[in-house]
């Protein structure tokens, strides 16, 4: 993480009415990291993927080795296959 990285997509996080379902593994390790408020709003968030071309929860995107940074509603990736 410590080196500079360019953003080949910026992606727009949506908010969704109902909870996307995480598996509890995700949801456990991100515990330590994130207060349970945020977590909570995570949870309600989605994003269209660029380099999958899905929609996937915001916490699948948060986890992805291709996130770099989360700024004003919206995801920078590097858009690289993993």
């Amino acid at each position: 993480m410590g080196s500079k990285t360019e953003a080949k997509y910026l992606v727009e996080i949506k908010t969704s009415k109902t909870r996307f379902k995480i598996s509890k593994e995700k949801g456990d390790s991100l515990k330590g990291i994130i207060g349970g408020k945020t977590l909570a709003r995570m949870k309600n968030e989605y994003v269209d993927c660029p380099v999958t071309s899905a929609t996937k929860p915001f916490i699948e995107c948060f986890s992805c080795g291709n996130f770099i940074r989360r700024v004003k509603g919206q995801v920078h990736c590097q858009g690289e296959r993993i």
